[in-house]
C-alpha cells in the first residue's frame, strides 16, 4: 500500500526493443536502476511496466523525451508520445516527459568511469539512462525544509 508521503517514481527510457526502468526511494530523493525490459511492441511494454507499476505503487511515471540538442522535438518524440497515451490508459498518476539529451552518452561515461566495457550489454546503458533521467527529474523537484 502507498503511503501519503510516498515520492516513489518510476523512470523510463523508451525503445521500441528494450526499455530501461529506475526506481526512486520513498523520499523521491535518489534514483537507482531497477531492469531492463526486452519488449517486441509498445503494447508489451505497457503490460510489462504495468506488472512494475502495481508492484512499486509510484506516485507517477517519469519518461525520457528525446529533444533535439536544439530543445526542439525529434522525431522520435512522437514516438514516445504515443507510448505515453498508451501508458495514460493503464496508470492513472502523472506521467512527466523528462529531457534525455545526452543521457546515453553520460550513462556511457558512467560505464567507462568504472572501468568497464559496454561490449554487448547495451541493456546496461538503458537502465543507466533510466536512472540519469529519473535523477534529474528529482532534482527539479522542490524541496520540503
Amino acid at each position: 500500500m502507498i503511503e501519503p508521503h510516498d515520492k516513489t517514481f518510476i523512470g523510463i527510457d523508451y525503445g521500441t526493443r528494450h526499455v530501461g526502468l529506475a526506481k526512486s526511494d520513498p523520499t523521491g530523493l535518489i534514483a537507482s536502476a531497477l531492469t531492463t525490459i526486452e519488449v517486441s511492441s509498445d503494447r508489451d511494454a505497457v503490460d510489462k511496466i504495468s506488472t512494475i507499476i502495481e508492484e512499486y505503487q509510484p506516485a507517477g511515471l517519469v519518461v525520457g523525451y528525446p529533444l533535439l540538442l536544439s530543445g526542439e522535438k525529434s522525431p522520435k518524440c512522437l514516438e514516445v508520445d504515443r507510448f505515453i497515451e498508451r501508458l495514460e490508459r493503464t496508470f492513472s498518476g502523472p506521467i512527466h516527459r523528462v529531457d534525455e539529451r545526452l543521457s546515453t552518452v553520460e550513462a556511457e561515461r558512467v560505464v567507462h568511469a568504472h572501468g568497464k566495457k559496454i561490449g554487448q550489454d547495451k541493456k546496461r546503458l538503458d537502465r543507466i539512462a533510466a536512472v540519469l533521467i529519473l535523477q534529474r527529474f528529482l532534482d527539479s523537484l522542490p524541496r520540503e525544509e
